[in-house]
């Protein structure tokens, strides 16, 4: 059986190739990247976020239908690679499921970790996949920087928008927003 390593979402970033979840194992200083849809992203950053929403997404239906049959999610696994492909499992227990015959679910990795937020489970990386896939944090680090400064400019822009219609600065208003604009596609490309 292959050694697994307790993990965390380490950060969530946008790239020229998608979005990536960053698993960080514990004491290790390297990250796992996992690329994810859009939609996906959005549904980890709600669960990681506590926010309650006016109607349930999937992932809170399918936890509240387990906590109303008395099971629940106690870890999250990705314990392989196999052609490009990250393979992750749900540990569910309760009832007739125990911690040492639980009921064990695949799991597209992006809906395990959208579900492990939600829940505040554990998420567990094996060996094998931190091997084939560890990339040392230090080349995130200017990714994640330059996204924190783009958010910070993009605020700061958003705040002067504000202002200068307040004041009725209507020109300046204007060039604000295509500074704007001009950001956001930065961004997107």
């Amino acid at each position: 059986m292959k050694e697994m390593f307790i993990s965390e979402i380490w950060s969530i970033l946008k790239t020229n190739h998608g979005s990536a979840v960053l698993l960080k194992p514990k004491d290790f200083e390297i990250a796992v990247p996992i690329f994810i849809g859009t939609l996906e992203m959005q549904s980890i950053l709600i669960g990681k976020e506590g926010l309650s929403l006016s109607r349930p997404h999937t992932h809170d239906l399918f936890i509240n239908m387990l906590s109303h049959v008395n099971l629940s999610i106690k870890k999250v696994e990705v314990f392989e690679l196999k052609d490009d492909v990250f393979h992750a499992r749900l540990v569910v227990t309760g009832g007739e499921y125990t911690k040492e015959n639980p009921l064990v679910l695949d799991s597209r990795p992006s809906d395990a970790f959208a579900i492990a937020a939600r829940k505040k489970c554990p998420i567990y990386l094996s060996s094998s996949v931190i091997e084939q896939t560890g990339v040392p944090l230090s080349l995130f680090i200017n990714e994640l920087v330059a996204e924190e400064e783009s958010a910070n400019k993009h605020k700061f822009l958003k705040e002067q928008l504000k202002q200068a219609i307040a004041e009725e600065e209507y020109e300046q208003a204007a060039e604000i927003r295509d500074l704007l604009k001009r950001l956001e596609s930065e961004n997107e490309d």
